[in-house]
């Protein structure tokens, strides 16, 4: 049996009486949770909407609380890590983590980078030492696998797209999923959306037909 650890993100619902307000990525994300289910109906799914608990933002106190050893962590610094506590014990029991984000200002939505800066700890999620030298940091948990559901206005932020370069979402969350031991890393993009046209439609087609591809491959016995 199988762990999927399921965020969404994205300050849309997706019960809202007018169906074009609805969460694109949420949807594409209960859809992999859907198709998963009907091949692996024992696996445990962890679920939580980011942008209705939306994890607090890191502050200095919460910087020096981590970096108390901790048998000498007051009660309000332990207090104040509950939540990273949590969220990386969530973490730690996933085999598969799925991610649901629509692009805001070309990266992720606030939430979801809060929820990363709770989780990515040191002692907890990796290592710090310079003995390793220009290279000092190494993750602690491996042989998790990742998922990235995407929902962007515009188009073309695929390696070698006309927006490439201005893609801060994906990229920028493969580098952080290597610290939570992410070995392997997949994302499905719908587009168009801003466009409302039929590469719109025709883009979230082939997304529904990504996801069942890729639940097919994790869920192969090989995956198992």
């Amino acid at each position: 049996m199988s762990t999927i650890l399921h965020l969404d993100s994205s300050a849309r619902r997706t019960d809202n009486s007018e169906s074009s307000y609805n969460s694109i990525s949420k949807k594409l994300a209960a859809g992999f949770i859907g198709e998963w289910k009907m091949r692996r109906q024992n696996d445990t799914v962890i679920y939580r909407d980011l942008s209705q608990t939306p994890p607090d933002f890191i502050n200095q106190d919460w910087i020096a609380a981590v970096f108390t050893d901790e048998e000498n962590r007051t009660k309000s610094q332990q207090k104040l890590l509950a939540v990273s506590d949590t969220l990386i014990d969530e973490v730690d029991k996933a085999d598969i983590i799925l991610i649901s984000s629509p692009m805001y200002n070309y990266g992720m939505p606030a939430v979801l980078k809060a929820w990363f800066d709770q989780v990515i700890r040191i002692h907890k999620t990796f290592t710090f030492d310079l003995a390793r030298g220009d290279y000092p940091l190494e993750p602690i948990m491996s042989e998790k696998t990742l998922v990235l559901i995407t929902s962007t206005g515009e188009f073309g932020f695929e390696p070698g797209g006309i927006r490439e370069k201005i893609n801060h979402l994906g990229p920028h969350m493969k580098v952080m999923s290597k610290y939570l031991g992410v070995d392997n890393f997949y994302e499905i993009r719908s587009e168009y959306q801003e466009f409302g046209d039929d590469r719109h439609k025709q883009s979230i087609t082939n997304a529904k037909t990504e996801i069942v591809k890729l639940v097919n491959e994790l869920t192969h016995p090989a995956h198992a």
